[in-house]
C-alpha cells in the first residue's frame, strides 16, 4: 500500500529538535540486500514440477514432488546463506557461518534436478548431468559461503562470545522496535527509529572490534535498549489508535535522549581506545631506551 512520505520539511512533518545537532541520514551505510532479486527466483523455478508430478504414474508423482521439496529447501538455504554472508561481510569482526548454507543449497539444487531429470527420462546419465550442471552453475551465481573467521587474530575467544551473544540480543531489541514502529503507518517515524538504529549500531561494530569494551556498554546493550524497545511497543499501540501529538513529541525526546547518550557512550569508548593505544606506544618506547634501541640505531651482522 502506498503511503504519503512525512519528513521533516513536509508540511506535516515534525521539526527536528532543536537541541540536537543535524543528524546523519537514518539509512547511512546501508546497501541494498543480495538476499532478494535472483534468490526469490529460485522459489518460483522449481513450481512447474507441481504440474509434472500429476499424470504419469506414482513413481513419477513421488520423484517430482520430492525434486520440488529439494528444490525449495535448496533456495530457501540460499537467501539465509545471502544473509549469513551479509552479516559477515558488515562487521570488521566475525565468524565464519556455522552451516555452509551457499554450499549446501547448491548441492540441494544439483540433487533437485536430478530426481527431476530422473522422473523425466528414467536414464541414469541425465540426471548426473543435471545434479553436476546445477550444482556448478548454482555456486558461480551466488559463490561459496565465508569459510573462514575474519579480524580474529590475537582476540580472546570467550570474550569474543561473549560479545557476540550480547550483540545478538541488542539487535533482537532493534528489530522489535522496528517491527513494533511499522504499526504506526507513519513514515516520519520510522525513518526517526531508523536513525537511532543507525547509532546503536556504531556502538555495536565499536564493542565488536575491541571486546574489553562489553563491561562499559553492557548497560546500552541490554537495559537501555530493552527499555527502548518496551517504550517503542507501548507508544506504538497508543499512537496508533488517537493519534496523540503529545505522545509523538514525548517519545521523539526519548528517541533523542537515547541517541544522544548511544553517541557519547561511543566516542568515550573510542576515546579510551586511543587513550590505551597512546599508553603502550609510551611504553614500548621507554623500555627500548631502557634497552639502548633507537630509530637510527644500526646493526653489524
Amino acid at each position: 500500500m502506498a503511503q504519503r512520505y512525512g519528513g521533516e520539511h513536509s508540511p506535516t512533518g515534525t521539526p527536528q529538535s532543536q537541541n540536537r545537532p543535524p543528524q546523519p541520514a537514518p539509512f547511512e551505510g546501508a546497501r541494498r540486500s543480495r538476499a532478494g532479486g535472483r534468490a526469490n527466483l529460485l522459489f518460483f523455478a522449481p513450481l512447474p514440477l507441481i504440474w509434472q508430478a500429476f499424470g504419469d504414474g506414482p513413481v513419477a508423482m513421488a520423484l517430482n514432488l520430492l525434486a520440488l521439496g529439494t528444490l525449495l529447501l535448496a533456495a530457501w538455504l540460499t537467501r539465509e546463506g545471502l544473509l549469513a554472508q551479509e552479516a559477515y561481510e558488515a562487521r570488521k569482526v566475525a565468524r565464519r557461518p556455522a552451516l555452509p548454507r551457499k554450499i549446501l543449497g547448491s548441492l540441494l539444487t544439483g540433487g533437485g534436478l536430478a530426481l527431476a531429470g530422473w522422473a523425466a527420462t528414467g536414464g541414469i546419465a541425465a540426471p548426473i548431468i543435471y545434479a553436476v550442471v546445477g550444482a556448478v552453475l548454482h555456486l558461480m551465481a551466488f559463490g561459496p559461503d565465508p569459510l573462514s573467521d575474519k579480524g580474529m587474530e590475537g582476540v580472546d575467544h570467550f570474550q569474543n562470545d561473549r560479545v557476540a551473544r550480547a550483540i545478538e540480543g541488542a539487535e533482537s531489541h532493534l528489530e522489535a522496535m522496528g517491527d513494533a514502529i511499522k504499526r504506526c503507518g507513519d513514515r516520519g517515524l520510522e525513518a526517526r527509529v531508523a536513525q537511532f538504529q543507525t547509532a546503536a549500531r556504531r556502538l555495536f561494530r565499536t564493542v565488536e572490534e575491541d571486546p574489553r569494551d562489553l563491561t562499559a556498554a553492557r548497560k546500552y546493550l541490554g537495559v537501555y535498549l530493552m527499555g527502548a524497545r518496551d517504550a517503542t511497543i507501548k507508544f506504538s499501540d497508543v499512537y496508533a489508535r488517537n493519534r496523540d501529538p503529545e505522545a509523538r513529541k514525548d517519545y521523539e525526546a526519548l528517541l533523542d535522549d537515547l541517541e544522544q547518550n548511544f553517541a557519547a557512550r561511543t566516542e568515550r569508548l573510542l576515546l579510551d581506545d586511543k587513550s590505551d593505544l597512546t599508553i603502550e606506544i609510551e611504553v614500548l618506547r621507554d623500555r627500548l631506551q631502557r634497552e639502548g634501541v633507537t630509530g637510527t640505531q644500526t646493526y653489524e651482522r
